[in-house]
Order: structure tokens, then C-alpha cells, then sequence
């Protein structure tokens, strides 16, 4: 079972951020939510949050298979691509290994 993040994100926009809520609309609309549709989301309301609770964050294949052809798309080192998404080196690199990309 996983959370449904469109009706958390709803409450918290109605509750606390209703002058955001036109802004993230487009991403509520969503049948699912992706792990990078989460972190949009979390960027257009709280703002840049950095590193916070990184380490629980959880990423799906589709997720991860999205993250690792944009760093071929545009040509990106392992470095670049983590400050780019917020992840650890170490995470791109095994991510690679695991699907030879």
C-alpha cells in the first residue's frame, strides 16, 4: 500500500498554502504520483528543502530509468546528475550498474 500523496499535497495546499494551490494543480491532477512529481511538488510549496530527510526517500524503476536518461540526455557526470536531483553519488553510480545504462 502506498500513501495517496494527491489527496496529502491537497490538504496541505487547502490548509495552509490556498495562494499555491492554481501553481501545483497541473501535478494533482495525476492519476499517480511519480517520485519525481513528489519532489515538484515539495519544491513549489515548501520551497528548495536541500538534503532533508533524504534518506527516505524511495525511488521506483520508471523513476530511477527517467533520472538515469536524463543524464544521457544531456551528458551529465554522475556529480552533476546527484546536485541536480538531489541524490548521493553513490546512489547514480549503482543505479547505473543495476541497469547498465
Amino acid at each position: 500500500m502506498t500513501p495517496d500523496f494527491s489527496l496529502i499535497y491537497s490538504d496541505i495546499l487547502s490548509h495552509q498554502y490556498p495562494e499555491k494551490r492554481e501553481e501545483c494543480q497541473s501535478l494533482l491532477a495525476k492519476s499517480s504520483l511519480s517520485a519525481l512529481d513528489i519532489m515538484e511538488l515539495n519544491k513549489k510549496i515548501f520551497g528548495k528543502s536541500g538534503s532533508i530527510n533524504q534518506k527516505y526517500r524511495s525511488y521506483g524503476k520508471s523513476d530511477i530509468l527517467h533520472i538515469l536518461h536524463y543524464q544521457k540526455k544531456y551528458r551529465l557526470n554522475n556529480s552533476q546528475l546527484a546536485n541536480h536531483f538531489g541524490l548521493s553519488r553513490n546512489s547514480v553510480a549503482k543505479w547505473k550498474k543495476m541497469f547498465i545504462i
